[in-house]
C-alpha cells in the first residue's frame, strides 16, 4: 500500500512541478505516472552510486550536508529520466536543480499529509486528510 502511495505522491509532485517550473514539460497525469516509475527505478539503481561518487569527490563535505547531496543527485536523476523518456522534458541542468527542489518540497509535504491522514486518532480504519 505504501509503495503505491509513494508512487502517487511522486507522480503528483512531477505534475505540479511541471506546472510551476518553467522549462519542465509533462503532458498529463498518465505521463506523470510513467515518469514517476522511471524516476523511481533510476533512483533505486543509481541513486546510491551518484550519492557515493559525489560525496567522495566533494571530499566528504556533502556527506555532512546531505540535503545538498540529495538535491544534486535528484537533479541528475531528473536529467537521466528526461534522457530515458520523451514524456518528460527538462530544458537544462539549472532547471533540473530547481525542479528537484520543488519536487522535494512537494514530496515531503505529500508524505507528511499522508502520514497524518493514516495516523489520525479517529475511528480505526478511517482516513482523514486534516
Amino acid at each position: 500500500m505504501m509503495f503505491f502511495l509513494n508512487w502517487l505522491i511522486l507522480a503528483v509532485s512531477f505534475l505540479i512541478t511541471a506546472k510551476i517550473v518553467p522549462g519542465v514539460r509533462l503532458s498529463g497525469f498518465w505521463d506523470a505516472i510513467v515518469v514517476a516509475a522511471i524516476f523511481g527505478v533510476l533512483n533505486f539503481l543509481f541513486g546510491w552510486f551518484f550519492s557515493f561518487v559525489i560525496g567522495i569527490f566533494s571530499l566528504g563535505i556533502l556527506f555532512l550536508f546531505s540535503f545538498l547531496l540529495h538535491w544534486i543527485v535528484n537533479a541528475i536523476l531528473l536529467k537521466l529520466t528526461d534522457a530515458f523518456t520523451s514524456r518528460l522534458e527538462i530544458r537544462s541542468f539549472g532547471t533540473a536543480l530547481l525542479a528537484a527542489l520543488v519536487m522535494s518540497l512537494l514530496g515531503r509535504a505529500g508524505l507528511y499529509l499522508a502520514d497524518k491522514a493514516m495516523h489520525h486518532p479517529g475511528t480505526p480504519g478511517s482516513v482523514y486528510i486534516i
